[in-house]
């Protein structure tokens, strides 16, 4: 009732300036005067009138001066009278004019009724959007969340595949919704806050639609973002009115998507914190833990910047329960490929095994990705079927960008191009412990001129000392290749030595893995300054550490660098070969490469050569550990 109330005191005031607005436009004067005829003759005879117009048969006219406040009038006559209005303002000498129609002149006469038309069209749309959107066009202070309808085409664990340990954890909350009395009996509390974190594309906001699907509770899905507005205090007040109407409802679930937008840390960046967004998070604190207890209303939110968010919000009690949403193994890429191609018509050469094991670091969203793009290019060739060179063909699109063949190269460009990546490809099969080469082409893609492709046989986690000196000599090996066959070097590899520059770096800093610096971490991770991190960390190490961090790394560069043209210099005939038929077919397939070079070392490897290597960290992989293009 007060919402219907406040809006009929809002449409009041619009409906007083839309009158002022008419008062206005008119300057204040009165209409038309209504007289009698006989009146109008007399006005007449007086010399008052200035001109008239006769429209059939009404008669409007202009007084000379103003009569009690009115300029204008108005009468009708007879057409039978005697004499004639025409006879008798002609005989008094008095200007008229005879109208043929009385519809242009009642347009011209009224066109003062526009203005008002159009800011009665305006009104008409503004109460139209505020019972569309309930009211919330006059309410900058109501919560922007989406209460998931029943109707609506359900998510549910099911249609989530790769996750199976955020699915278990998520479980028991949907458990607990459903079957309160089983965890209050035994005298467990449920998990107030439950924080998704994970890389973009991982599946966090699929999980949550999937809990909106499993819970058949009320669910609100909000945005971080929707939360902070221009107006002081708004970002509070919504995120008052978001749990005041879940606590209306429980149990029910909340769902806050990407909420760093609000829960960075407070008092970082240059020049202070934001005072609204820190208000707003504030708020948030309050609700999860205040002095009302909210038992039965589960938060669940995502994020990918889990390093801004504030400490406060991730203290047992808040989020009590941090769930890690990682890139899918090569079982969950497999299951993932399963529900994407739910409803596709594979053909029969389509092997979803040989793609999960071709596409290690692939996200969610990636394999989704995939599986669309092989659908366009399957229609786009005009096939009624998904066959497995779109798939191969996809897998390339999706990590590399699509081939540029209308690109024009000079000849001798392209023959750097594939003597480059040839040197590759050629170290990479050379060195046991280098991934295998998957295909070598020199068919621009992206900003790539040519690409090799490694791909590892299965997901690795951790690396050796030998394993990231492999990589940096397969990185070093385009360049070494230049050298050999030209004399000379170019600038194609550039990004080959920023990639291998890096993890020569890390070995050093992060890993431990010199000798002369020793097992020292150095440094200090340099955030963002704008990202919700203070500005003054600094390094840890003195000047002279610094020299010899240099010179260590320009060390393990080098010597790399010499192992890889020593590699090919050994085997020059077989380069030559290699980047002649790589000129030629612009693309090789792995059994090509075998054809040319023969079986390569990574074939030769006894099955327990692995058991004989030395891990030295265990770390994440990077997007270039588990998957690299050069």
């Amino acid at each position: 009732m007060q919402r219907i109330f406040r809006h009929l005191i809002i449409f009041l005031l619009l409906g007083i300036a839309v009158l002022g607005v008419i008062y206005g436009l008119h300057g204040g004067k009165k209409g038309p005067k209504s007289i009698l005829y006989s009146e109008f003759v007399q006005y007449v005879d007086e010399g008052k009138v200035s001109e008239v117009s006769i429209q059939g048969t009404k008669i409007v006219g202009k007084f000379a001066k103003d009569e009690k406040g009115y300029t204008q009038f108005f009468t009708h006559f007879r057409r039978e009278m005697e004499p004639s209005p025409e006879e008798f303002l002609s005989r008094e000498k008095v200007r008229f004019q005879i109208a043929d129609t009385e519809g242009n002149k009642w347009f011209f006469e009224n066109l003062y009724i526009l203005p008002l038309l159009i800011v009665s069209g305006l009104l008409f749309m503004i109460i139209r959007q505020a019972q569309s959107s309930g009211g919330q066009a006059f309410s900058f202070g109501r919560s922007k969340h989406k209460l998931v309808s029943e109707n609506r085409v359900k998510v549910t664990f099911d249609d989530v595949a790769g996750v199976a340990e955020a699915k278990e954890e998520l479980a028991e909350v949907v458990d607990y919704l459903k079957y309160p009395k089983k965890y209050q009996s035994l005298g467990a509390r449920i998990p107030r806050g439950v924080l998704l974190l994970g890389s973009p594309g991982t599946g966090k906001t699929l999980l949550g639609r999937a809990i909106a699907g499993e819970a058949g509770v009320p669910f609100y899905y909000i945005s971080g973002s929707d939360f902070v507005e221009m107006f002081v205090g708004v970002g509070a007040s919504r995120v008052r009115d978001l749990f005041e109407q879940a606590k209306r409802t429980s149990p029910c679930v909340v769902f806050i998507d990407e909420i760093d937008a609000v829960g960075r840390q407070r008092g970082a960046g240059v020049g202070g914190g934001h005072d609204e967004r820190e208000q707003t998070l504030n708020q948030l604190l309050v609700e999860m833990d205040g002095f009302e207890p909210n038992q039965n209303v589960i938060i669940l939110a995502a994020t990918n910047r889990p390093d801004v968010l504030d400490p406060a919000l991730l203290r047992p009690g808040r989020f009590d329960r941090q769930v890690v949403v990682d890139k899918p193994d090569i079982a969950g890429r497999l299951a993932i490929l399963k529900v994407h191609s739910r409803g596709k018509p594979l053909g029969v050469n389509v092997d979803l095994n040989i793609l999960a094991r071709q596409t290690p670091g692939f996200s969610g969203a990636d394999l989704e990705n995939l599986l669309n793009e092989a659908a366009l290019l399957a229609a786009r060739n005009n096939r009624d079927k998904i066959y497995m060179q779109d798939c191969e063909e996809a897998i390339d699109r999706v990590r590399m960008g699509p081939e540029r063949k209308s690109r024009i190269i000079p000849e001798d460009e392209r023959e750097v191009t594939a003597y480059h990546e040839s040197g590759h490809a050629m170290v990479g099969r050379a060195i046991p412990e280098s991934d295998p080469v998957r295909k070598v082409t020199i068919l621009p893609r992206g900003m790539a001129m040519g690409v090799t492709i490694f791909v590892p046989e299965e997901d690795r986690y951790s690396a050796s000392t030998e394993d990231l000196l492999a990589q940096i000599a397969v990185f070093m090996a385009g360049r070494a290749a230049e050298e050999i066959a030209f004399g000379r070097i170019t600038t194609g590899a550039s990004n080959d030595i920023e990639r291998a520059t890096s993890i020569a770096r890390d070995m050093v800093c992060r890993y431990g893995m010199s000798k002369k610096v020793g097992q020292v971490h150095f440094g200090r991770k340099q955030s963002q300054v704008f990202l919700g991190r203070d500005m003054h960390d600094q390094r840890n190490y003195s000047e002279a550490v610094a020299e010899a961090i240099d010179e260590e790394v320009r060390i393990i560069l080098e010597g790399q660098y010499q192992r890889a043209k020593g590699i090919l210099e050994k085997q020059r005939d077989l380069l030559d070969t290699l980047a002649s038929e790589l000129l030629k077919a612009e693309v090789l397939e792995e059994d090509d490469l075998e054809r040319i070079l023969g079986p390569s070392s990574q074939s030769k490897k006894k099955p327990n050569a692995e058991k004989n290597k030395v891990v030295a960290l265990t770390i994440a992989p990077t997007e270039d550990e588990v998957s690299r293009s050069m």
